[in-house]
């Protein structure tokens, strides 16, 4: 899989978020999109992910069989970020019944898996309404990183997560990254993307 940004920028009225990128992504690799709060790195992601539009150039997406329409990008990614909603009336293990109906579960897991990795046997049947913000965020981050997406997308990943959680989320990373997929973090914390093999500055786009 490979994402190609051609000459691509964003704007929102007559403020230029970010423009001129020219600029690969493949397989294999693993890309960090940095910048302070605010200065587009959720932007560029969702332009990516084929959720806005580009205000110039284009977004190119090359799969083994040829290209990709951006409107059908979708069956081929999965994100987690903090502006991602979870199902709050479900209990966690309807959430994760419900989400893998659409998406199949990465190889080596299933659901038991997926609840044992979050380590919240416990509350399998709690409303994820009653989830703290931590638990909930390793709920999305489980979710994008266990389905079987070939480009897996983190947008500030640790987000309201202590320092356990934090660990957990490097553990995640090392036990469901493989050759096969591609991963997009979006952050200002090293410690959220040290490990990422290219950095992509937003502020290097800005016009």
């Amino acid at each position: 899989m490979n994402i190609t940004l051609h000459n691509t920028g964003r704007r929102f009225n007559q403020e230029w978020i970010f423009r001129s990128i020219d600029y690969s992504l493949s397989s294999a690799n693993k890309y960090a999109v940095l910048g302070p709060n605010g200065s587009g790195k959720s932007t560029l992601i969702k332009v990516l992910l084929g959720q806005l539009t580009p205000s110039e150039g284009r977004v190119e997406y090359i799969h083994e069989n040829g290209e990709i329409h951006v409107d059908d990008i979708y069956q081929y990614v999965a994100i987690a970020a903090p502006y991602i909603e979870l199902i709050e009336e479900f209990s966690l293990q309807e959430l994760v019944d419900f989400h893998f109906k659409f998406k199949g579960f990465l190889p080596g897991f299933d659901r038991k898996q997926v609840i044992e990795f979050l380590k919240m046997e416990k509350f399998t049947n709690k409303q994820i309404k009653y989830f703290s913000s931590g638990m909930k965020q390793r709920v999305k981050l489980v979710l994008a990183c266990c389905g079987d997406s070939p480009i897996l997308f983190l947008d500030e990943p640790t987000s309201n997560m202590d320092a356990e959680g934090e660990r957990w989320y490097l553990d995640l990373i090392e036990k469901t990254y493989s050759k096969d997929r591609m991963l997009i973090i979006g952050s200002n914390q090293e410690k959220e993307y040290d490990f990422c093999d290219y950095q992509i500055n937003i502020l290097d786009y800005k016009s």
